[in-house]
């Protein structure tokens, strides 16, 4: 890092997916990073294994009702989960949903917030368009690349 200039957050979205996309090009299953006190660990597959057994028995449902209806797609794009977490639809109890079906959302428009290792990160959707569906549940686990969204693209 350049002196002057602000040190990237640990935390950032951006870093981690990097950090994501860097560990499947190089078969890594597990990262651990520190930067001063702040701390992070990333592991693939592994992470999952608290909810593997609950996840395991619905994805093989949630594929045969995405296969059901494929001219309902057509034209749509996903946002996936960019980690493994829990899907936040919601800041806190008490706030409005982030979005809902027929908001239109922007590149940076947060869409969701996944938890993952008791850190809240907020999702953007990355694409413009319109939501169509919602795919994640409110408080429920999602895995990495699990699509979360469904946007019809301007």
């Amino acid at each position: 890092m350049s002196k002057g200039a602000k040190p990237k957050d640990v935390f950032d979205v951006d870093r981690i997916r990097q950090i994501i996309e860097l560990m499947e090009q190089h078969e890594l299953s597990e990262v651990d990073l520190q930067e001063g006190e702040e701390k992070i660990k990333l592991k693939r597959g592994g992470a999952a294994q608290l909810v593997a057994a609950p996840m395991a028995v619905p994805a093989p449902v949630a594929a045969s009702a995405a296969v059901t209806p494929p001219a309902d797609n057509a034209g749509t794009v996903t946002i996936d989960a960019p980690m493994v977490g829990t899907f936040y639809s919601k800041a806190n109890p008490e706030s409005p949903v982030f979005v809902k079906v027929g908001d239109r959302v922007g590149e940076d428009t947060i869409v969701c917030i996944v938890e993952a290792m008791k850190v809240f990160n907020e999702i953007p959707a990355e694409c413009s368009g319109t939501i169509v569906e919602i795919l994640a549940n409110d408080q429920e686990p999602v895995d990495f690349g699990k699509p979360m969204f469904r946007v019809k693209p301007d």
